[in-house]
């Protein structure tokens, strides 16, 4: 189902409004402020898990331990509110005071669901939407909670697809954008993937209000697995893929929503190597032109300008997956190995903290 004119028109100029980003992909609301700190699920040497939230400088300033692995999170706007959901299959996720880590809340999913590991905040901080799996049905939800009743269940949308995985909130305040990634998985075959053959993955745009989907853009190649998205300050759409075909094939990873398609980043030959057809974190920065995205199997992080598709900076960061944005321009990556690296354009990267903690996929 592709956008009507009108709505089309609405996506591309909703960029205009004066609506915050909040999420997993949480950003500096003014180009002149500096997040205080940042959060992001981790492995500990014993083999516990646990969230870590660190200052800009890299140093720890608390740790929660949690009964899972974890993958990302988000943060509730305006309230000191961090989640995190178990990494799929996730069977729960966890509310944190942001100040102090003391836990608020555990929820559970509902009998034959389980989370993929996102969620995203409406603007006003009440209604949590989480990326979810029927998985006896092989079915793809969006699970609305409402957190001031304790993040109780209120309602289900439908996906009429398989295996969601990211999603955020598009500066309108009104659209949902999520990768649907097209994987069939279930929880006794542990991560095993069912349906490489008849993959029927998409970028979709849907009402947080009605769960009407308004927009559905397949990639170009059934096999492009889209898993990760992010929206610029000015409404750009961008979704990143997993491909899920011979690693000697080295198809784009990358693409922008443009005039209702998706129009994919042709980087050189070595980068596209480099990124071993998988993405596991694209992130847009809201001060400027710029997206970063990493990929842990390549040990590779690159920055590009998402209006021109140039690559002004590739690095490689062994086991490299979280990114965030930093004031001024850069961006933070994580790796799986503990370490925290400022990178930015046309510049080396810079390691900020080497920690004893395996970081996950994501930071908040």
């Amino acid at each position: 189902m592709l956008l009507n004119r009108r709505a089309l028109l609405k996506v591309s100029i909703a960029g205009s409004v004066a609506v915050g980003l909040t999420g997993c992909s949480l950003l500096p609301r003014k180009a002149s402020v500096q997040p205080d700190g940042y959060a992001g699920a981790v492995g500990f040497p014993d083999g516990s898990f646990g969230v870590s939230a660190f200052n800009r400088n890299g140093r720890i300033v608390w740790q929660a331990p949690v009964d899972s692995r974890c993958h990302s999170g988000c943060n509730r706007p305006h309230q000191q509110e961090t989640l995190f959901f178990e990494r799929r299959p996730g069977w729960s996720f966890y509310v944190f005071d942001s100040t102090t880590g003391a836990r608020k809340h555990h929820i559970s999913a509902e009998p034959g669901e389980h989370f993929v590991g996102h969620g995203v905040f409406s603007t006003d901080g009440r209604r949590l939407y989480v990326t979810a799996s029927r998985y006896d049905q092989g079915a793809g939800i969006i699970a609305v909670y409402d957190a001031e009743k304790g993040y109780r269940r209120t309602k289900t949308f439908d996906l009429a697809g398989i295996g969601p995985h990211e999603l955020t909130l598009h500066p309108d305040g009104e659209t949902l954008v999520i990768g649907l990634g097209g994987i069939l998985t279930h929880p006794d075959y542990d991560r095993m993937k069912l349906n490489l053959d008849t993959m029927d993955p998409a970028l979709v745009l849907m009402n947080r209000h009605s769960g009407k989907i308004v927009g559905r853009f397949r990639p170009p190649h059934h096999q492009q697995s889209a898993r990760h998205v992010s929206v610029s300050g000015d409404g750009r759409v961008y979704v990143a893929y997993q491909h899920q075909g011979p690693l000697y094939e080295t198809p784009p990873l990358l693409a922008r929503l443009e005039e209702g398609t998706l129009r994919e980043y042709r980087f050189d030959e070595d980068t596209r190597t480099a990124l071993a057809n998988y993405i596991s974190s694209v992130v847009a920065h809201p001060e400027n032109d710029l997206v970063a995205a990493a990929s842990p199997i390549g040990g590779t992080a690159i920055i590009f300008r998402g209006k021109t598709g140039e690559l002004v900076s590739r690095a490689h960061i062994a086991d490299c997956a979280g990114i965030q944005t930093l004031a001024g321009g850069d961006f933070l990556v994580s790796s799986g190995r503990g370490k925290l690296i400022r990178l930015g354009a046309g510049k080396p990267a810079r390691e900020l903290a080497d920690l004893s903690v395996h970081w996950d996929h994501h930071l908040v």
